[in-house]
């Protein structure tokens, strides 16, 4: 089992300034901190967190709180913020809450049960128990891709990435829109919608036509492109991720309409799961991992009470591929 002497030695530190990383205690420099943490993952240490937490008062655990593992997006999040915590030395407690503001507030008791040291969440809703719960116990609080009053929040500007949508189909010459989505309540969805309604609107155009579900999932965004392609016939479709716009994808398909001929469909984040559709999906580039390990960032500093660090710029990236195309034409090669 490896010891704090030998992270020490490997670091090229002493002691003491290994224990107080390890526990979360006492001033080290960001530099030696970087190294040491380096050396812990290096070397494998696990610390006995019964004795550590009688020692600091701290369970070197954070609660993760996601709306769903199952989307793409939020598991490439999970995974990096796990990675990101674990290389600082701590254990992450995700969680998801299905869209569900009970599910959320039953999980935040159980983390709160568990003494975790801080809390990262992207929450159905700004106002529910759950969030009232972490306030209430004065638990240090990161709000992720939905943003929170008054709570540090890490997440791309979903309205200008909206804006950008609707700005790439009007230079293409498409002028009559429809856009499909989920889940309808979440604060990102209903932001990309107000950002490409405002591009629309600015541009003489007329709104879109919507159609939002409950259920962010592959079949349930086909069913509601297939519904919206049934009562009407627009250029473009936007998709306000990119699980909706391959929903699209294969609604256009079963409609017999031609991508990116008949209709041009863009998403919303660039999944890896983009680059694989045919055509592969035009899409709004968002920082996924970029955005994970900001928030580990943040959270880690509240733990320690430090001002947390001005997350760096979150550029949103327009990724032109062969879903979109000037109306009534064909995607380069």
């Amino acid at each position: 089992m490896t010891k704090i002497k030998e992270i020490a030695e490997r670091a090229g530190a002493s002691i003491a300034t290994v224990s107080r990383v390890v526990n979360g205690s006492g001033y080290v420099s960001a530099a030696m901190r970087a190294r040491i943490e380096a050396a812990v993952a290096e070397l494998g240490y696990r610390p006995n967190a019964g004795a550590r937490m009688m020692r600091s008062g701290s369970s070197r655990m954070v609660g993760v709180l996601l709306p769903a593992l199952d989307v793409h997006f939020f598991g490439i999040l999970a995974h990096t913020v796990e990675q990101a915590l674990f290389a600082r030395g701590y254990q992450a407690m995700i969680c998801s809450t299905a869209e569900s503001p009970e599910h959320e507030a039953d999980y935040v008791s159980a983390m709160l049960a568990q003494q975790v040291d801080g809390v990262i969440l992207a929450a159905v809703t700004p106002d529910g128990a759950g969030v009232a719960r972490l306030r209430a116990a004065r638990v240090p609080i990161v709000a992720l891709d939905r943003a929170l009053p008054g709570t540090p929040t890490v997440a791309a500007d979903h309205r200008t990435g909206g804006r950008m949508q609707a700005r790439h189909l009007i230079d293409l010459g498409h002028r009559r829109f429809g856009v499909i989505g989920a889940p309808g309540h979440s604060a990102p969805v209903q932001d990309r919608l107000a950002g490409l309604t405002e591009e629309l609107a600015a541009a003489g155009l007329p709104p879109p036509v919507i159609r939002l579900g409950p259920v962010h999932g592959f079949e349930a965004c086909r069913d509601l492109a297939a519904a919206l392609l049934a009562e009407t016939r627009p250029d473009a479709l936007i998709g306000t991720s990119d699980m909706a716009a391959i929903g699209a994808l294969h609604a256009a398909a079963g409609c017999g309409l031609s991508v990116p001929g008949d209709l041009s469909i863009i998403g919303f984040d660039d999944l890896p799961a983009a680059r694989y559709t045919i055509p592969q999906l035009t899409t709004i580039a968002q920082p996924i991992r970029e955005i994970g390990q900001a928030a580990v960032d943040q959270i880690i500093a509240l733990m320690r009470g430090e001002t947390p660090p001005r997350p760096a710029p979150l550029p949103l990236t327009l990724i032109p591929r062969g879903t979109t195309a000037p109306r009534g034409g064909t995607a380069p090669p």
